[in-house]
């Protein structure tokens, strides 16, 4: 259920909303947009009716929910999100980004080679795998921390924010520590231990589609962060021939390699 606050509407009522839907064994959600304040309720809203917020002071009427995901819906959120990294990048809006670098981050020397190069060409996020899931357990895993360190070192030295893959949910505050940008990996859809984690860190999260899943499994996959996250967005990776056309949510990007 989403509650929509008049626009006139002050912080004492919000406060008063918020309350009742704690009174009612439920948690809040504020999305404060331009011109509305929106409350997203989860929990079990089955016995509760709109109405009983509906005559709070404040608010101009509450919605019920219908799809599966309810915080990755524009019924929760009606504007595009735009996401503020620092040094003044801007990702979403009418702004283009390009995210690049090394897939595993192997030497400092490979990875000040291939970030220059991408700097140069205007690329203001660094990419670059510490830690790597592999296939094979004898395969190079990544450097761990020491990638991090270097990530971090390089980036800061170009003026470019970070991205990088956590793995696990014991390595989010590691990763949080050295990166700008959390990426959950197409693996790790599925991980709802490391989804839950990752939405606590307190940065932005990047989350991949799973092989073979489709638009509505990746947003209801979110759904597990966006309860903690201030921040997420997906990224459509390659495609599922399962795949219904992209639902109606401020949070899908269009497909693409990521």
């Amino acid at each position: 259920m989403v509650i929509v606050m008049e626009a006139r509407s002050t912080d004492e009522h919000l406060v008063g909303v918020l309350e009742r839907v704690e009174e009612l064994g439920m948690t809040a959600h504020v999305s404060r947009g331009a011109e509305r304040t929106i409350v997203g309720v989860i929990g079990d809203e089955r016995p509760v009716e709109p109405e009983q917020f509906e005559v709070l002071p404040g608010v101009e009427r509450a919605v019920r929910i219908l799809h599966p995901f309810k915080l990755a819906s524009r019924d929760f959120r009606p504007e595009d999100r735009v996401i503020s990294l620092p040094g003044g990048i801007r990702l979403g809006g009418g702004e283009v980004q390009v995210m690049a670098g090394p897939c595993a981050v192997e030497s400092m020397e490979q990875l000040e080679a291939v970030a220059e190069a991408v700097a140069a060409a205007g690329v203001r996020v660094l990419r670059g795998g510490a830690f790597k899931p592999r296939t094979s357990p004898y395969s190079f895993q990544g450097l761990g921390e020491k990638g991090l360190v270097m990530l971090r070192e390089v980036a800061d030295r170009l003026r470019m924010a970070v991205v990088t893959e956590v793995i696990t949910p014991q390595d989010v505050p590691l990763v949080a520590d050295h990166a700008d940008v959390l990426q959950i990996g197409a693996r790790n859809m599925g991980n709802f231990s490391l989804l839950r984690a990752a939405g606590t860190a307190g940065l932005p999260v990047l989350l991949k589609r799973g092989l073979g899943s489709t638009l509505d499994e990746l947003l209801q996959a979110a759904e597990y962060i966006l309860t903690a996250a201030p921040i997420r967005w997906p990224c459509a990776s390659g495609a599922s021939e399962r795949s219904r056309p992209p639902p109606d949510s401020p949070w899908t990007s269009t497909p693409s390699r990521c």
